[in-house]
């Protein structure tokens, strides 16, 4: 994968993401990537915080001070809010810039208590959050079972409001993706989602074509059979124009696709044109002389000296910079134009990404033969080996010292490890009390009064199961 366009390795060492720290969801989706035992383990504050703290020194250890890390595992709003911030401010204290992967089914109160101590002082004055939402999930508040992607557009709408909200109230900074898992059924919805979408606040949208990972019995045959280019297409005819990605490759192209850019109203405009040459010449020289640089959590004055010394030891990078800006201010329809999308508030990042995780059928295999150290001989299988060796996200175990792909973690490793969560963090349970009108014996009496039965879901610490809602 060494090519003019790739990122990794180059620019970036991959994102991250957490694992084994929450398994838990309180959503019955379908498709689920979620092992079956995932909701047999507790919710545990201190587990979450102790593990998050361990993965990101390792990261940090093997990968370099700077990264792009998810604290993901189950539902992060499960945590408390003191918990959920405890695990991002470690995070960062690793030099990590953390994003919350979450359903999105959570208030205002919740999310003030994040920001803010128990003193009302804000300790996270910039949060990122990645919020699902599609057709194929079940239990939201007030939409627990979506029919068409249109259902759901008021709540994408209410979770980047309430961002915005809490922006104007606390001066609190967010950077907010959508993600959306994308089957037979709502693939053909994917134009009119991109479309509304990008009217509603968020600086990124990622889809997913679904993968067969996790609980066999939330899966239907066919549900993954979408393709990358499936979804791509249908991305830009809800936009009504070329989405151009050529440009920068993320790791193994049969994985990831990525456009950057900017929306300037209802136009979204690219930073860099894979058509011209100009600026392939200046992604070139920046990855070539900016590569090692990170700006991401530099304070600006300390950025200004970083840019200053590149071009004093550069300076073709000054001209090639600004004739980059002349094209894409014409691409962007001009000055003027930009001027006014400014002042109306409609210029804003906007990054497309198509995610294609792979099943766990081929990932399996894979994964088997490329730690014995041989190449597959079925053809399906050594492209796995080749996509999982140019994976652009990984997962570390501090307890041996490996990070692994995505893919594996939750097509190998994630079912094992939730049958030892669950016992490490078995779920609470209550002794059942008696009924004083019962004549059993005093023996039934004890028997009875010993045993445990299952929280009711008003106990749990998580919240109401969404079987159980309504």
């Amino acid at each position: 994968m060494r090519t003019p366009e790739q990122v990794l390795g180059r620019h970036s060492t991959g994102c991250e993401g957490t694992q084994g720290v929450f398994p838990a969801c309180n959503f019955t989706c379908s498709p689920c990537y979620h092992s079956a035992d995932a909701n047999k383990v507790r919710v545990d504050g201190g587990h979450t915080v102790a593990q998050v703290t361990a993965q990101m020194a390792e990261l940090r250890r093997q990968r370099g001070p700077r990264a792009h890390a998810q604290l993901i595992g189950g539902e992060v709003s499960l945590l408390s809010p003191d918990d959920h911030a405890a695990a991002l401010l470690a995070m960062r204290g690793a030099g990590r810039e953390p994003m919350s992967m979450t359903h999105g089914d959570f208030d205002a109160t919740y999310l003030d208590a994040l920001v803010c101590g128990p003193d009302g002082k804000v300790r996270l004055p910039r949060v990122s959050f990645a919020a699902h939402f599609d057709v194929t999930m079940r239990g939201r508040n007030g939409m627990p079972r979506p029919h068409t992607e249109a259902d759901l557009h008021e709540h994408r709408r209410a979770f980047a409001t309430m961002f915005a909200d809490l922006r104007r109230r606390k001066g609190v900074r967010s950077y907010l993706a959508h993600n959306m898992t994308v089957t037979p059924d709502n693939l053909d919805q994917v134009p009119e989602v991109a479309r509304e979408v990008a009217r509603m606040g968020y600086q990124m949208m990622s889809f997913q074509p679904a993968a067969s990972v996790g609980d066999d019995r939330r899966w239907s045959p066919g549900m993954n059979s979408v393709s990358i280019d499936d979804v791509w297409e249908r991305i830009e005819t809800g936009l009504g124009q070329r989405i151009a990605w050529q440009a920068l490759q993320f790791g193994h192209p049969s994985c990831n696709r990525t456009a950057i850019g900017l929306l300037v109203g209802p136009r979204w405009v690219p930073l860099l044109d894979p058509a011209s040459a100009k600026d392939l010449r200046v992604r070139d020289a920046e990855i070539a002389w900016l590569g090692a640089v990170s700006f991401r959590g530099t304070p600006i004055g300390w950025q200004a000296i970083k840019l200053a010394r590149i071009a004093v030891d550069h300076p073709a990078l000054v001209p090639l910079s600004l004739g980059w800006s002349v094209r894409f201010v014409r691409r962007a329809g001009g000055l003027g134009r930009l001027v006014r999308a400014l002042i109306r508030r409609e210029l804003r990042p906007m990054t497309f990404v198509v995610h294609n995780f792979m099943d766990a059928a081929v990932v399996a295999p894979a994964w088997a033969a490329t730690r014995a150290g041989t190449l597959s001989a079925d053809p399906e299988v050594r492209l796995a080996q080749d996509r999982l060796a140019g994976c652009f996200y990984g997962m570390a175990h501090p307890e041996t010292g490996e990070v692994v792909p995505a893919c594996v973690q939750h097509s190998v490793l994630d079912p094992e490890q939730n049958r030892q969560l669950k016992v490490l963090l078995p779920l609470p349970t209550l002794r059942a009390r008696p009924d004083p009108r019962s004549t059993t014996s005093t023996a039934q009496e004890s028997d009875a009064h010993h045993h445990t039965v299952p929280r009711r879901p008003h106990d749990d610490p998580r919240r109401l199961l969404p079987e159980r809602r309504g």
